[in-house]
């Protein structure tokens, strides 16, 4: 509590703008406040009268609960109160994560009331008597400024209710008790690891964030990794390095939404079972584990020059990719379509650069604010999601229809967009380059690894601007072909063979949706390829009937209309199916020699005296599987693996997986493929090259 009582003496020192003022009400340019009564029974011996502070915010400012996190102060509240009058603590509503660079604060937006119950005895006299109220906080944006308010109100033995819809939603804001019972323990990894058993059911399976109420114990930028199992959940509370208590109890507060969006949240009271882990000068944590995880990233040591640098050669490399060449073709089809028009071109190729620069950056920006907002997220988030996936597999399967000339989307979209669509090809250029990125981004790892892990962790325009030299250098080589004359001439003059390449673009399409496929069926079962499977042959149907006009006046509205149906309870059906998550996660599978990865694994290996070689792995990563059947299935690689005593464990971030995000966070990498080795007793891991070769292997293991 020192460290807050510094904090507080220093900024009161520092600031001229700390308010001082007399009333029930006060205003500042930062916040409105104001003491409240709620008395339904009036103030009479033996009822329960209510006092509670108002704080209305005024946008982009906040204040602090109990435990502020990494920075900030409590509010703290001070009562002179007449005889008979005993007040209680403050109640304190769910707060919110207020992230703030690389930290993590907890407290308020908005409006927040703080109550407290005041009982009142037999001595009380109930005339007319004054209550007031020293209260202090502090409040932030940009900057801290802390303000102070000395409150004065009356109180009688009439009932007071003008307020009591405030005092109603301020007892829905505040955290239920739950499960006093709770017993942590410790894990080698360093966290604390709680099961709360019996959640409510409408709490099964939800994302909750966790809220520690002690200070000086817990890391509050790290989330807190969660696991389901029907209505118990396990929470594993990351400790702080620097952790300066060992409380033998600790409080939780979860928080979570219903599907209504309302917050909830639920206080758990938890014993802590054994001795806390010993803190060494430094606050280093002494076990293997811990000196591997305070190892500095090597994304600590690139500039975010040379990541802007790294960035534009990776977006160039991305061309040369598998997963990118589908849509790639359907520019080179265009360009060749329009290599008369040089003007046209130029468009296109400036369409084509804004569509691919705008779509890193925005899909760079959401990632950013999810990561803000608590959730373990990484570079190719997208693909982690089955219906994405899905979407994704329909979306391409539609285009190579439409390349064979089985579907015409001037005879499918409505009059006014397909006229909007042909006037306007600079907007087709556009969309083409938002589906490239859409495709792109799970093969940017291998060339981006540390590039993105330095973007991660810089303020959000740094950030950005990676992202969009990404963006740059992915479409720089469309639009120099664009704006230089001579490259027309490289290419054959239109004519039939336009229409036979078009034809033949189709079936790469069509290969990516089989790779699709097979990723949906890597996270959701064989059900959800069966699923995803029948609504591509829905569709299919569906673009044959409106793209034949051999149909009578009367029969073609009917089958239009009995396709759009048929395809409408296909998606009715297939929808659960692409949801649900297979048996067996496919982060628990082993295959072979491999293992599934934990840090518990690495841990109990690396104590054994035995080596460990991590591969960070994902279904829908290209290179990860390049790497999987060639390197790592090389007989002599593998026969050194099994010499050396080699654990071999596969972390796979096919679907999310918070603990795997956060130990590629900690690596300083933002996406896969990653491969580390880890030796007992050495100071540091090995990372190795994120493009696999049995030599590269073989020379990392002999040493």
């Amino acid at each position: 509590m020192s460290r807050f009582l510094i904090v507080w003496l220093v900024a009161l020192l520092l600031s001229p703008l700390a308010v001082l003022a007399d009333g029930s009400r006060i205003k500042t340019d930062q916040v409105e406040a104001e003491l409240l009564v709620h008395a339904p029974d009036g103030v009479r011996a033996g009822k329960t009268v209510w006092f509670g502070l108002l704080i209305k915010h005024r946008p982009h400012w906040h204040s602090y609960w109990k435990n502020p996190g990494d920075s900030g102060l409590p509010t703290r509240l001070a009562w002179e109160l007449p005889d008979g009058l005993q007040v209680g603590v403050i109640n304190w509503p769910v707060p919110q994560r207020l992230p703030i660079g690389p930290m993590v604060n907890y407290g308020y937006e908005g409006e927040v009331l703080l109550t407290s119950a005041v009982s009142v005895a037999e001595s009380f006299n109930p005339g007319s008597r004054d209550v007031v109220l020293q209260a202090d906080w502090l409040v932030c944006k940009e900057v801290c400024i802390p303000e102070s308010g000395r409150f004065t109100i009356k109180l009688s033995a009439q009932p007071e209710v003008a307020h009591g819809r405030l005092f109603d939603a301020a007892k829905a804001a505040l955290p239920i008790e739950h499960n006093p019972g709770a017993t942590g323990r410790f894990e080698p990894s360093g966290f604390l690891a709680v099961p709360i058993r019996d959640l409510p059911p409408s709490w099964a399976q939800r994302s909750v964030q966790v809220f520690p109420e002690d200070a000086g114990v817990f890391d509050h930028a790290a989330v807190a990794l969660q696991e389901w199992s029907a209505r118990d959940l396990t929470v594993q509370v990351p400790l702080s390095a620097q952790r300066s208590e060992s409380p033998e109890s600790i409080h939780l507060v979860l928080r979570s939404t219903d599907k209504s969006g309302r917050v909830e949240g639920l206080r758990v009271r938890v014993g802590v079972s054994g001795p806390w882990p010993a803190v060494i000068e430094g606050g280093a944590l002494p076990s293997a584990e811990h000196a591997r995880a305070a190892l500095p990233p090597a994304a600590a040591e690139t500039s975010i020059w040379v990541a802007l640098l790294l960035a534009f050669g990776g977006g160039l490399l991305l061309n040369l990719m598998p997963c990118v060449f589908p849509v790639l073709s359907l520019k080179v089809l265009g360009f060749a379509s329009h290599q008369e028009s040089r003007r046209q071109l130029r468009i296109g190729g400036f369409a084509y650069t804004a569509g691919v620069v705008l779509s890193f950056v925005a899909l760079a920006g959401l990632l950013l604010l999810l990561r803000a907002s608590g959730s373990q997220l990484g570079w190719g988030f997208q693909l982690q999601s089955p219906e994405f996936v899905a979407a994704l597999a329909v979306l391409f399967t539609v285009i190579g229809l439409n390349l064979l000339g089985l579907l015409q989307f001037g005879a499918v979209l409505p009059g006014n967009l397909a006229a909007v669509r042909a006037k306007n090809p600079a907007l087709d250029s556009a969309l083409t380059g938002v589906l490239a990125v859409a495709v792109a981004s799970p093969c940017t790892a291998p060339f981006m690894g540390v590039a993105l892990g330095v973007a991660l962790t810089q303020p959000a325009p740094q950030a950005l601007a990676v992202f969009a030299s990404l963006g740059v250098g992915m479409a720089a080589p469309y639009l120099a072909a664009t704006l230089w004359p001579g490259v027309g001439r490289l290419l054959p003059r239109p004519g039939v063979w336009m229409q036979h390449f078009k034809m033949l673009m189709a079936f790469p399409m069509f290969a990516t949706v089989v790779w699709l496929v097979w990723v949906l069926g890597q996270q959701v079962g064989i059900d959800g390829v069966a699923a995803l499977l029948g609504v591509l042959l829905a569709l299919a149907l569906l673009a044959w009937v409106w793209s034949t006009r051999d149909f009578g006046p009367r029969s073609g509205p009917l089958f239009r209309a009995a396709s759009l149906l048929l395809c409408a309870a296909t998606l009715v059906w297939a929808l659960p199916a692409l949801r649900e998550q297979s048996a067996a996660p496919t982060s628990q599978v082993a295959s072979g020699e491999w293992q599934p990865w934990s840090p518990e694994a690495v841990q109990q290996a690396l104590e054994r005296g035995q080596p460990v070689f991590v591969d960070f792995t994902a279904a829908w990563c290209v290179t990860c599987q390049f790497n999987k059947r060639g390197a790592l299935a090389n007989p002599e690689v593998v026969a050194d693996f099994k010499s050396k005593g080699v654990v071999l464990l596969r972390a796979d971030w096919t679907r999310r997986d918070p603990a795997i995000s956060q130990e590629l966070n900690r690596l300083g990498r933002s996406g896969v493929p990653v491969y580390l080795l880890m030796k007992p007793g050495a100071s540091a891991p090995q990372l190795l090259p994120e493009i696999l070769s049995p030599a590269v292997l073989r020379e990392a293991l002999a040493n």
